[in-house]
């Protein structure tokens, strides 16, 4: 029998992605999967029932877990849709699974088998299945659209009858996927972008996007594409130089964000002080604490005249186009288990052990066992 994959509708509120869009559905019938969809998964995404071909739409999550062998989610699955899925049922998507441990106790109890996306390694054959940098690139284009739209002044220069208007100056703070997609569309909208890394190895790409390199003699480059923590000389050099282009921009746009750990305090309640007034502050980390003292996750904050803006699920706010390309990062990363419309898995393939969180009733994922097992092996 050809595998069952199902779509649900995201319960989680203000989630509007869904975790497959048609041309994707496609592909995956090219590899003889039937497709079932709940009624209604893509509408918040602007994606109807009917722009999906071939697919067999359900009336509602019960009746689409009763039959779906896999499952695609973009957030994770609550408790009351695991209590609907049959055992054996293989899901994937985004787990957090440190922030959601209640979770990954019901899906070893129901004997769910989950992959979190998020851990896909950064290693070349798994680019094309990387969510964290799909999404990332929404959030730092996004970023850039309301830094514009938050700020008094315009990005570009503009030569009217009136005079001339001097561009706004941004500031990037981190230049990971999401911070290169904000230096790019802060640019394209005619701004001057400043950009800053601890990680040396990206003054390359800044500058080839058109920005400039801030330089602050600080090196911290770490494991898997990260940076480290910094030492206290470290943070306090950072701290003074960041400071001095802080207070000259017209829009920060901060992004400095490791998973699974909270984000990094580099803009200081003092720095925030010495903005020029109507200055705007987008804290893309507020999700995991923010980069800036003042930031409130899901909030906007008037600081004294300064904006700070902590906007939460970014990538949401784009969901048409983030929902395609999430659904082809799950499409490349299944796509090596499905042999003829059946589920295959190489559980010795470097991807699939790395990723793989819950299976045949274990947790599977270490740091996941010891936080549910408090230090099991």
């Amino acid at each position: 029998m050809p595998i069952k994959l199902g779509i649900p509708r995201e319960k989680r509120e203000g989630e509007r992605r869904v975790a497959l869009d048609p041309a994707t559905a496609g592909r995956l019938q090219t590899l003889g999967v039937d497709i079932l969809v709940e009624r209604g998964a893509g509408d918040p995404a602007h994606i109807p029932d009917d722009s999906y071909s071939g697919v067999t739409v359900v009336p509602d999550a019960k009746a689409l877990y009763a039959e779906a062998d896999l499952v695609f989610k973009v957030q994770p699955p609550e408790t009351d849709e695991i209590r609907l899925m049959r055992k054996g049922t293989v899901v994937a998507g985004f787990m957090l699974a440190h922030q959601n441990p209640e979770m990954v106790s019901a899906m070893v109890d129901g004997g769910i088998t989950s992959f979190a996306i998020e851990l896909v390694p950064r290693i070349s054959r798994a680019q094309s299945m990387d969510v964290l940098s799909s999404q990332a690139a929404v959030a730092g284009y996004k970023a850039a659209i309301m830094g514009a739209d938050l700020c008094p002044r315009f990005f570009p220069m503009l030569t009217t009858a009136a005079g001339t208007i001097r561009p706004a100056k941004v500031l990037v703070i981190g230049a990971g996927v999401a911070g290169l997609q904000a230096i790019a569309t802060a640019r394209r909208l005619g701004a001057m972008v400043d950009a800053y890394d601890v990680r040396a190895e990206t003054r390359e790409q800044i500058e080839s996007l058109g920005a400039k390199f801030v330089d602050i003699d600080v090196k911290a480059e770490g494991e898997g594409g990260y940076a480290r923590d910094l030492t206290e000389e470290e943070r306090q050099l950072q701290q003074d130089k960041m400071a001095e282009f802080i207070g000259k921009s017209d829009v920060v746009i901060s992004t400095a964000a490791v998973p699974g750990r909270p984000a990094p305090k580099i803009i200081s309640r003092s720095m925030v002080d010495g903005m020029r007034p109507g200055a705007v502050i987008i804290d893309l980390a507020a999700e995991s604490g923010g980069n800036c003292d003042v930031t409130r996750p899901g909030e906007t904050v008037d600081h004294a005249g300064i904006t700070v803006h902590g906007p939460l699920n970014v990538p949401s706010q784009v969901a048409f186009h983030a929902s395609e390309m999430y659904a082809k990062n799950l499409f490349n990363f299944v796509h090596p288990m499905i042999h003829e419309g059946d589920w295959k898995p190489d559980w010795e393939d470097e991807v699939i052990a790395a990723t793989v969180l819950t299976h045949d009733g274990e947790v599977r994922h270490g740091p996941t066992r010891k936080l549910i097992e408090g230090g099991g092996k």
